[in-house]
């Protein structure tokens, strides 16, 4: 396993492909989510969201899975770093 694997959550394919979905339908992006990469930075570069377009994203989230998104999160830089790393975070509180 190489370093970089290592740091990926392992997250399963068709949840990721779900939230990528509620992510395009919230913010009615111009891009199919099966074309997000998974591993792209959210913020900016990557699929271009601002940090209204991150609050939106977790109120929609945490309406569909019951769960809770935290503002004051002090993981929220690494929990909406990337498609994967979010939807492992939701995933992983869901399963409390």
């Amino acid at each position: 396993m190489s370093p970089s694997s290592a740091t990926k959550p392992q997250v399963d394919p068709q949840f990721l492909q779900e939230i990528g979905e509620l992510i395009v339908q919230a913010l009615e992006l111009d891009v199919a989510a099966a074309d997000i990469d998974p591993d792209a930075q959210l913020y900016g570069d990557g699929l271009g969201l601002d940090s209204i377009d991150i609050l939106e994203v977790a109120l929609v989230l945490s309406r569909k899975y019951a769960v809770q998104l935290r503002a004051d999160d002090a993981d929220n830089q690494r929990i909406f770093s990337s498609l994967r790393h979010l939807a492992s975070h939701v995933a992983g509180l869901r399963a409390r």
